[in-house]
């Protein structure tokens, strides 16, 4: 796996815990696959924890683009921001 700094790996581990962040978010964000999250998640969290987090997104059609409706409407904040491609998202 790539050498990722300590706040990569809290934002990556956060993003991962979101429901309606897709794994190609993280991939376009960190450049790293939906196989490197979960041996990412496995070595950072207790096997508790990522027992919970795995039974909790498997299968889950918010993780996974190509498994979401594509007719299905969603609302979004006009104070949402569109993924920009930077590394830490700007709240304010």
């Amino acid at each position: 796996m790539k050498n990722l700094s300590d706040i990569d790996k809290d934002r990556i581990i956060e993003m991962a815990w979101e429901d309606r962040t897709p794994f190609e978010a993280i991939f376009f964000q960190f450049n790293i696959s939906e196989k490197e999250v979960i041996m990412l998640m496995k070595q950072e969290m207790t096997l508790k924890n990522w027992k919970k987090w795995r039974e909790r997104v498997q299968g889950r059609k918010t993780k996974h683009l190509n498994l979401r409706d594509k007719n299905g409407f969603r609302f979004k904040s006009t104070r949402q921001k569109q993924i920009s491609g930077n590394r830490i998202s700007k709240r304010y």
